[in-house]
């Protein structure tokens, strides 16, 4: 006698899964872990300014713009990706929408304010990037999590916090550094990862297994 064991399988990304600290019981629980692990990829931010300045320098022109954009998003991008696979999916689109999208929206944003670093022109530069980098990540998510739009909306108003707040503690931002330093990067990142945890949390369970009583087989 045999039993059949098969369930029915769950679409990619509709089901609320637990994630690592979370109990199968209460997916709607605040998921710390998780959060803590997002918020520590605040690293990979002046990873990726560094990474860009060695590149192609001063962001002051439309070139260094885009390809530091690229460079940085690209680090980015994986970071993000490295504190939160098991969500994000497909490390290949992750990290190359964010690169993408980070050069375009840095070439726009550093050219709208004319490559200038006072605290209200990196704001602007920073919404202005944030807005596709939201768009791109927030189409990866849309399977993943509820209400993916909420973090297309958030990711300018962060960005632009983040130069905001980069700005405020006294670093040297008239370097024309491609993205903001530590401490912007670890508001933007605890923020998006409260953010991230709730939509995550808002996703529809699966419905459980439903199994089919055993067969017997002669």
């Amino acid at each position: 006698m045999t039993t059949d064991t098969s369930a029915t399988r769950n679409r990619p990304g509709r089901a609320a899964r637990p994630m690592p600290g979370q109990t199968k019981g209460d997916p709607r629980r605040f998921n710390v872990h998780s959060w803590l692990l997002w918020t520590l990829a605040f690293v990979s931010f002046p990873i990726a300014g560094i990474a860009a300045q060695a590149a192609v320098g001063r962001i002051n022109d439309a070139v260094a713009a885009l390809a530091g954009g690229l460079i940085a998003g690209a680090v980015i991008g994986t970071g993000q990706w490295l504190a939160a696979r098991r969500l994000l999916g497909d490390p290949r689109a992750w990290i190359a929408a964010t690169a993408a999208a980070m050069g375009i929206g840095l070439l726009a944003g550093a050219w709208v304010v004319g490559y200038g670093t006072s605290t209200g022109e990196l704001a602007v530069m920073g919404a202005i990037t944030g807005l596709p980098v939201g768009a791109a990540q927030a189409f990866l998510l849309r399977d993943r999590v509820a209400r993916s739009w909420v973090w297309a909306a958030a990711m300018p108003l962060l960005w632009a916090l983040g130069w905001t707040v980069t700005a405020a503690a006294g670093i040297g931002v008239d370097r024309q550094y491609a993205v903001f330093g530590a401490f912007g990067a670890i508001t933007v990142m605890a923020l998006s990862g409260v953010v991230l945890d709730r939509l995550h949390a808002a996703t529809p369970a699966a419905p459980s297994p439903q199994h089919s009583p055993p067969t017997a087989t002669t």
